[in-house]
């Protein structure tokens, strides 16, 4: 292809396709386009290790600056696109500039959704960029005291870190239990425990009448009339995607961008991934999803490029999510039905899996959760299962005698 490939959105999606379509022979024009003034870093530090530390919160960048220009990636940085022109296949930057492609990559990410009644003030915050994340440290010294409204992984990362800052944690869910959507009830249990103790308070099935901003502090009132007083509010109820660019050109919506199995949207020149697209997702029946997460971004990114380029590969990836908190890690493999039954397997270091079947057999998710790496084999192999479509004998994923890798061969 002679025309210029672009990609709007320089996160970890935007940047895996820019450096994907170099890897897969391409050698025409290739720009990436960002809004923030950083070059391309990662986010899952960002409510760890760069809230844990002291210092000034760096990036961690996906590649040195260097890295793109070695190949031939055009980066623009602080450059916001305002609209798409898919009849001349152009888009418009902020500042008046028009850039003309041959394929359109949109990988634009998704933002905090917002809880009206906190505010837009000081003591009030949101994560999902480095500008949020320097903000929260800075604010986060030892005896501080912080309130977070939501209970999945964002809130409760964050309340780890600033747990191991010294900080005063009070987690407030409105849901009955702490990770409602993300994983089976034996696992999220065990993150309330780690959590509390810690020295977090945790309130579940709390909601709030009035969250009131203070000159030396932030004040919410819950539903049952307790008030709790912190220095610091932090907001973690979820993220909406981006899509106000592709609605304004018209494009299909679905919760996110919709694409087909290739990540083409409803316009063939224009393709879309990671965490602002809803794809069909093919290890569960291509049930149409939204995946908010590192590796998912990867994938995409790298998938996109291919079919930029022709390739017309169908997404057959499985999900898989990791958080770390305090010294344990959290590993998902495809996507856990809160309320199904669940197969355990206990592990050493007092770690273990929860399988959930399919109706027919199929594995069709599986969490663990230990202390480090305990969990991080198993999770892979019952990934390689999913992804296979495995059915399998409760009894044989319950006995950790039984290696999951020998039920491969099966």
């Amino acid at each position: 292809m002679s025309g210029e490939m672009v990609i709007v959105g320089a996160g970890e999606c935007g940047a895996r396709a820019a450096f994907a379509l170099r890897e897969c022979g391409y050698d025409g024009a290739v720009t990436l386009i960002g809004k923030e003034p950083h070059f391309p870093y990662e986010r899952p530090p960002l409510s760890k290790e760069a809230i844990q530390g002291k210092d000034d919160v760096r990036p961690k960048l996906v590649a040195e600056p260097e890295r793109y220009a070695d190949a031939g990636i055009a980066v623009m940085l602080s450059a916001p696109v305002v609209g798409i022109d898919r009849a001349e296949r152009r888009i418009a930057m902020a500042d008046g500039r028009a850039i003309a492609y041959d394929r359109l990559l949109l990988a634009t990410g998704c933002s905090p959704r917002r809880l009206p009644m906190a505010g837009e003030g000081p003591r009030v915050a949101y994560l999902r960029s480095l500008g949020d994340a320097r903000a929260i440290a800075a604010r986060l010294a030892s005896g501080a005291r912080l309130a977070v409204v939501g209970g999945g992984f964002i809130g409760l990362e964050l309340a780890a870190s600033a747990r191991k800052r010294g900080a005063g944690v009070t987690v407030i869910e409105a849901q009955p239990r702490i990770l409602m959507r993300g994983v089976p009830a034996g696992i999220a249990e065990r993150v309330r425990l780690l959590h509390e103790g810690q020295g977090v308070e945790i309130l579940c099935g709390s909601g709030i009448e009035r969250i009131e901003e203070l000159p030396d502090a932030v004040t919410i009132r819950l539903a049952g009339g307790r008030t709790i007083e912190a220095d610091l509010l932090l907001i973690g109820i979820g993220a909406v995607p981006n899509v106000a660019l592709a609605e304004a050109a018209g494009l299909a919506l679905d919760n996110g961008i919709a694409v087909d199995a290739t990540l083409a949207t409803s316009d063939p020149a224009i393709f879309a991934a990671g965490d602002c697209c809803a794809f069909p997702l093919a290890a569960h029946g291509g049930r149409r999803v939204r995946l908010e997460s590192w590796r998912n971004a990867q994938e995409q990114g790298a998938l996109a490029a291919g079919n930029m380029l022709g390739r017309a590969e169908p997404h057959g990836a499985v999900p898989w999510f990791w958080s770390d908190q305090y010294d344990h890690t959290l590993q998902i493999a495809g996507l856990p039905d809160p309320d199904a039954q669940c197969v355990r397997r206990d592990l050493a270091d007092d770690a273990f899996i929860l399988f959930q079947l399919a109706q027919d057999g199929r594995l069709a998710a599986a969490g663990g959760i230990g202390p480090g790496n305990a969990v991080a084999r198993d999770i892979r192999l019952a990934e390689m299962l999913i992804g296979k479509g495995a059915r399998l004998d409760p009894a044989s994923l319950r006995d950790p005698g039984i290696k999951l890798k020998s039920l491969l061969a099966d």
